[in-house]
């Protein structure tokens, strides 16, 4: 064996001995500060330690880590969290299926008619609004005065909680809007061609999406859900981007248009007095 291989080799076994050792102290640590609970599972207090305890580990091995992605170890199941473009929305992963096709968005709980999960994290104090991907779940909070360190364990408390009751997340399947239509001409069908293979799966990575309006004269009605409602670089994303790629392969398309429909206009203003309240209690 080479010296690189040996000074590689050696390497390697000190940093799983540090990280052997980081994890033996936390774990002596919870043990100690967190004991079970009367009904023989962890106390609230103790899954917000363990959900730190993996970062924790990594620093202690040497590591530094610069991942936006954080784990909630609730229960059996592992949620994720991850960044998005909006600060005032957070991508949650719960690691299953959430829908088996689509997105739903839901901006209030007067909406949440179908899906009791909406309805549960409406509950939650500081949420505005829900969005479910098919892999995720988007919640967007109100205002920069709501810490998501205070809301984060929360839901994903809720989230893990009804994931095992086994229920359905919609009691009711909501009819796609980008679905295509024998109605389509050919125009509109390669419209929502491009957004579903080229544009909605980025949205999506981001925890928003992009919902198909109408195209007349020229122009394209696109609807920004799920972390894209509000987002400081929508705008961006719908010209720069969308904008630019459906006039490229498109030359029919001569604008792309946001549209904010009647009752998206009534939550928003709800929310900002709700916001000016929140600031000045």
């Amino acid at each position: 064996m080479n010296k690189n291989c040996k000074d590689d080799l050696r390497m390697a076994l000190t940093i799983k001995t540090k990280m052997a050792a980081c994890r033996s102290r936390h774990l002596l640590l919870f043990a100690n500060r967190f004991p079970i609970g009367f009904r023989g599972g962890l106390t609230f207090k103790a899954k917000q330690f363990l959900a730190l305890s993996a970062q924790e580990t990594r620093k202690g091995a040497g590591f530094l880590t610069t991942s936006k992605i954080n784990f909630f170890i609730v229960r059996h199941l592992l949620i994720q969290t991850q960044d998005t473009p909006n600060p005032s929305s957070l991508k949650f992963l719960p690691g299953q299926k959430v829908l088996e096709k689509g997105t739903v968005d839901f901006r209030s709980a007067e909406e949440a008619e179908n899906s009791a999960l909406a309805r549960e994290l409406f509950q939650i104090e500081g949420v505005k609004s829900v969005f479910f991907g098919p892999d995720f779940i988007t919640v967007n909070k109100i205002g920069d005065e709501v810490d998501w360190r205070d809301l984060k364990p929360q839901i994903s408390e809720v989230i893990t909680t009804f994931l095992e009751r086994g229920e359905p997340v919609l009691t009711e399947v909501q009819h796609a809007e980008n679905s295509h239509s024998e109605e389509d001409d050919e125009i509109v069908s390669m419209i929502k061609e491009l957004l579903d293979t080229r544009i909605r799966p980025t949205v999506q990575e981001d925890g928003g999406d992009v919902i198909f309006k109408g195209f007349e004269d020229g122009v394209v009605k696109l609807k920004l859900v799920g972390s894209c409602t509000g987002c400081p670089s929508s705008t961006v994303t719908l010209k720069n981007g969308i904008e630019n790629m459906l006039q490229f392969y498109i030359p029919e398309v001569e604008e792309v248009e946001q549209v904010i429909e009647e009752l998206d206009e009534i939550n928003m203003k709800a929310f900002t007095k709700l916001e000016k309240k929140i600031q000045e209690s």
